[in-house]
């Protein structure tokens, strides 16, 4: 995917988090294991969110590989202790389509 398609797909995400009461807290976080698309906050809840764009559902939440879940929790790891944060946090996906955004919560190995 283009970096300017990521950033359509990314804008989406975030107006959709919004409209479900997270606030923004930062995008495009990066370490050297890798970048969080966007980390949010909802409920005293710390949400590290990948954004997936595709055709359809199917396509793009397969590209959320073992791999990049992997190098996710890293990269979360790093933002945590990089700004001394000890509270609940979560791993979610933003999957955008053509037709439709959906969130997924709590995703794991």
């Amino acid at each position: 995917m283009s970096r300017v398609k990521g950033n359509i797909a990314e804008e989406k995400a975030c107006r959709y988090l919004i409209e479900l009461g997270h606030t923004i807290v930062e995008r495009n976080f990066y370490a050297r294991f890798g970048e969080i698309d966007i980390i949010s906050s909802k409920d005293d809840v710390l949400h590290f969110v990948e954004v997936k764009s595709g055709e359809d559902y199917e396509l793009a939440i397969q590209n959320i590989t073992p791999t990049k879940l992997s190098r996710l929790i890293k990269t979360a790891n790093v933002y945590m202790k990089k700004n001394a944060l000890d509270v609940t946090f979560t791993f979610d996906a933003v999957i955008v389509t053509p037709n439709e955004i959906a969130i997924v919560e709590n995703i794991t190995l």
